[in-house]
């Protein structure tokens, strides 16, 4: 199994794909899948059934997983980056490689 760089709550870029150079916020990582569920990005239509939470069912729109590699971790002032790891005292620091940056 590969490390994963990218976590919860970080904002990403789609790089490849349908939805190319869209962002938005990483909600949930896939672990054994490698994908990620992005905030707006990817968006599918489902048929519901009428239930308890939802007495009308009807079509719901939500978040479909994406590739991970097909997503770049954004850095605050909003450009591309790749993600490395360094120990910084006894602790483990994810930065950003093009600026340096602990994330």
């Amino acid at each position: 199994m590969t490390k994963l760089k990218i976590k919860s709550g970080d904002t990403v870029r789609v790089i490849a794909g349908d939805h190319k150079g869209s962002e938005g916020k990483v909600l949930k990582v896939l672990i054994d899948k490698n994908k990620a569920i992005v905030e707006g990005v990817n968006m599918v239509k489902k048929h519901t059934k009428p239930s308890a939470q939802s007495p009308q069912g009807g079509i719901v729109e939500k978040e479909a997983a994406i590739q991970i590699s097909n997503l770049t971790l954004l850095t605050s002032k909003g450009e591309a980056t790749r993600v490395g790891y360094r120990m910084e005292g006894d602790k483990k620091v994810r930065f950003s490689k093009k600026s340096n940056e602990v994330i």
